[in-house]
């Protein structure tokens, strides 16, 4: 988090969300956001979501899969990701980042997906 400058900024009953400025330091080399670090972005919100949510001291939550589709690039700014479950079953947990910029346009779309293990 502190090597993308990855800050958290709101948290609500279904959501978190966390922004990232858009900087040299996280462009490919076009100039513009790569989407490594989109998803970086996108895996931290989504991760520490789940961390918040997960109201079981006996299980632990690791993520199994994550995939993004890169809609829109961003050059300055800031993105931010908002996570909210789309399922949160016993087992497995599937969850959407929605990253904006700082218009709100939706610049990708990410999905999580976590399991849910005992602690032993």
């Amino acid at each position: 988090m502190e090597t993308l400058d990855i800050e958290f900024v709101d948290v609500g009953e279904d959501f978190l969300a966390a922004r990232m400025p858009v900087t040299k330091k996280v462009y490919q080399p076009d100039g513009i956001l790569h989407g490594g670090a989109t998803v970086a972005l996108a895996e931290t919100v989504g991760s520490a979501a789940v961390a918040v949510f997960n109201r079981d001291p006996g299980v632990i939550t690791r993520g199994i899969e994550i995939s993004a589709n890169h809609l829109k690039s961003v050059k300055e700014g800031h993105v931010t990701g908002t996570a909210k479950p789309i399922h949160l079953g016993r087992t497995t947990q599937l969850w959407e980042i929605k990253v904006t910029d700082d218009d709100n346009n939706l610049i990708s779309l990410c999905k999580l997906t976590t399991i849910r293990l005992d602690k032993s």
